[in-house]
């Protein structure tokens, strides 16, 4: 896949093989959750990040870890908590002391956040000025710790967890924190057939490695390949005409979106909506996407971005129910 001769449509052939091979490995531990697998996938190779939601127990930290092993990438696991500094996410700067001169000089240790893969780990359990350390490198990859600026290693992958029940001692994302995850994954019960499994594989001591798939260096060379990929005008008229109809004071948006949301989408959305379409028909084998692809990705890249206002919330009207009736809307 690394060498310059080989064309880009037989880069997506290796893809869709890729793919094909990545839910293999990760289907060894993990039960169902094919759509959030595949979800995460696309995140990564359009350069994204992702937040899941879910009730404790349905292996979401074990998703993650699971496909950081499948990939030949550099894992670290952040358990946020409300007294989890910044410098505990970025690094430090310790005082080192020269034995033959006696001079003091000051190192900084590289925090967790200089990996591959960043799991933070109930991300909604840590202060705003400690969420706001993920900010920078989330958006630039880079971080900046007295006064130098390192720059993390390509490719960078954020996945953070939130649990939607459990809201005492939790602080809710800013709006521009939430901006920055490309997806909002909901990851939600199994059906009966996968949690008899989940019961029979867990409680025996059946186990089965997960073998490497893609190395980072694969990975990089597919999320170019991802904006290479050519996109019709119709494909992306139709992505900016969903954004734009979520904003409460435009002229062509519905009656629904100008009773119940307060804000709606910018920009970022039209573009993750374009970025994700390209990648679900790259990991599909496709050449290019069309409006279908759009529509696939639509609820996890505008549920999140949505603020809605007191309407909504007496009526009880969700961000998902807005965004299906969207889709359902001409």
């Amino acid at each position: 896949m690394t060498n310059p001769s080989i064309s880009d449509s037989e880069i997506l052939h290796s893809l869709r093989e890729a793919h094909k091979t990545l839910r293999k490995e990760i289907g060894k531990v993990i039960v169902g959750q094919e759509k959030v697998i595949d979800e995460l996938l696309i995140s990564l190779l359009a350069r994204g990040h992702c937040l899941l939601v879910g009730v404790p127990g349905l292996a979401k930290t074990l998703l993650i870890s699971t496909l950081a092993k499948a990939l030949d990438l550099k894992f670290s696991r952040i358990q946020f908590t409300p007294d989890l500094m910044p410098s505990d996410i970025t690094g430090t700067e310790i005082a080192e002391e020269d034995r033959t001169t006696g001079r003091r000089t000051f190192k900084f240790i590289m925090g967790p956040i200089f990996a591959n893969i960043v799991l933070a780990d109930e991300v909604n359990r840590t202060p705003p000025k400690t969420q706001a350390a993920l900010l920078q490198a989330m958006q630039e990859h880079e971080v900046s710790a007295a006064g130098t600026t390192y720059k993390l290693d390509e490719p960078f992958f954020v996945l953070a967890t939130q649990n939607p029940i459990e809201q005492e001692g939790t602080y809710p994302l800013p709006e521009a924190q939430l901006d920055r995850f490309m997806f909002n994954l909901w990851v939600d019960y199994p059906s009966t057939g996968e949690e008899n499994e989940i019961v029979r594989t867990t409680t025996s001591r059946y186990f089965v490695p997960v073998e490497k798939v893609l190395s980072g260096k694969q990975i990089i060379e597919l999320q170019d390949l991802v904006r290479r990929i050519p996109v019709a005008d119709n494909v992306i008229e139709h992505a900016v005409h969903l954004v734009r109809r979520t904003r409460p004071k435009t002229d062509d948006a519905p009656k629904f979106i100008k009773d119940y949301v307060a804000w709606g989408c910018g920009p970022r959305a039209s573009q993750y909506l374009i970025l994700g379409a390209k990648t679900r028909a790259a990991l599909d084998g496709r050449p290019t996407p069309d409006v279908e692809d759009v529509r696939q990705i639509t609820l996890p890249v505008l549920r999140h971005r949505l603020v809605t206002n007191f309407n909504a919330e007496a009526d009880g009207i969700t961000p998902p129910e807005i965004v299906s009736r969207l889709l359902d809307s001409k």
